[in-house]
Parts: C-alpha cells; structure tokens; sequence
C-alpha cells in the first residue's frame, strides 16, 4: 500500500470498474479491490459525490461515473502516448532507415496513432487513423501475445471474429494461440505479406507500469529486401523499452 492508501483504493477501484462490461454490486467490488465491505461504501459513496462512480439504486449496482468519463477523454485530447513515442519512434527510423508506427488496440483491430516514414520509402496501410485486423498485424500481434489467454479468448470468441485480407494468416482460436505462442518465445512479433503483399514488419509490445500491453511498435520493409534482423528487431525492442520506461513500466 502506498503512503497516500485512500488514494491507491480509489484508483483500485476506478481500475477495476472500467475493467468490467457493465455495472457491478457492491459485494462484488469489494472483493475484487480487497476492502471490507463497509470501507467499500464508505469509499464509493465518496466517489460518488465527486462523480467518478454512478449507483444504479434499481440494480444494486455501481458504475463509472461522467467524471471518469472526462478524465479519459482528457487523456485522448492530450495524447501523451503519441507524445512520448514520436522522437524514440523518429530515432528507430533513423537507425534503421525503414518506416515505423505506433499502434493501440481497440477491440478486435489496431488503432494506428503515429507513424514515422522513412526518406524515400512509399506510403503504407498503416497511416495514422488507419484500422486493421490485429490478429493480421504484427503490432496486433505483439500485443495479443502479452494479454490473458482469458481475454484473447474473450475477443475471438468464434471463427467469425477473424477477418481476411489476402488468405493467409490465423482463422481460428487456435491457429492464433499457436501464432502468438511462437511471438512468446521469439520475443517479437512478425507478419509476411498479410496486411499488405510484398511487405513484412516486425513489432514489440510496450508494457505499462502493470506489465500490460498499451500499445505495440512496429518495423514494416519491403519483403524482397534483406535487412539486419537481428539488429532491427533489437532497435524495435529497444525502441518498445524506452516507451515503456516513460509510461512508467518499471524493471522486471
């Protein structure tokens, strides 16, 4: 616990709430942020007065509140991932004289948010704004591989989850559980010509300060062309590290 405990509570269980698909009782949150049932309401009702949580008398439930709201649509506004990312993302471009990008998930896809073009190089799929499969990708898959099985499995629920681009890449749940297997013991993530034919990438995740995925990094070339894999996935790693570090993801 840290020194300021009413705090660290409070943002277990802004934490928790946004996890869930709908509200929750009462019972419920307080096993899940580890509180005594009355310190629970006693910390709600708090934040119910400063509209982070919202109580739904009818359901006996708890919810996030319009104030939560705001806080994640500053956060948006202000874009500090795109921030910090760009001068690392602009000195893996120049180290490695390949285009880069930065990309989020947002449910089943890749939201691409910063893309860094190397002099020279033809523009790509994956411009800022740009949606795609992210079980296709290989920052999709970067990231996918550092979630849950439990929450993978949550978001491919059935072969109808699984969009094609060129006939080649993952259909099933279990042909993405073997694809993502194998970026777990590589240590990165790849694709070949699945998002785009004649172009590869490789990517890593970054890690936020809770050891989850925020976002993956990515080093897309031409196919044909040979690069120094070893020393691209190592800027790409480096690059994903640095990222990590400044959204606060502290040493294993």
């Amino acid at each position: 616990m840290s020194q300021v405990p009413a705090a660290t509570r409070a943002l277990r269980v802004l934490r928790f709430l946004a996890g869930q698909p709908d509200p929750v009782t009462l019972d419920r949150l307080a096993r899940a942020v580890g509180l005594p049932r009355s310190t629970a309401y006693h910390l709600v009702n708090a934040m119910i007065d400063e509209g982070f949580v919202v109580h739904l008398p009818e359901e006996h439930r708890y919810g996030l509140g319009v104030a939560a709201f705001e806080v994640g649509s500053g956060y948006t506004r202000q874009e500090p991932l795109q921030r910090i990312a760009r001068r690392p993302l602009a000195g893996l471009v120049d180290t490695l004289g390949q285009s880069a990008h930065l990309a989020v998930l947002h449910g089943r896809e890749v939201l691409y948010v910063l893309e860094e073009r190397a002099p020279g190089r033809p523009p790509l799929v994956t411009d800022v704004g740009v949606r795609l499969p992210a079980q296709l990708t290989a920052s999709g898959r970067a990231i996918l591989a550092a979630l849950p099985a439990n929450q993978v499995r949550a978001l491919y629920p059935d072969r109808s989850a699984f969009v094609d681009r060129h006939g080649s890449g993952p259909s099933s749940l279990s042909a993405l559980r073997a694809v993502l297997s194998e970026t777990r013991q590589r240590g990165y993530a790849v694709e070949q010509g699945e998002v785009t034919p004649g172009f590869a990438s490789l990517a890593a995740a970054v890690l936020d300060h809770n050891g989850h995925p925020a976002a993956g990094i990515a080093v897309t070339y031409p196919a044909e062309e040979k690069i120094d894999l070893d020393t691209a996935v190592a800027a790409a790693q480096h690059t994903a590290g640095t990222i990590s570090r400044r959204i606060g993801r502290r040493a294993p």
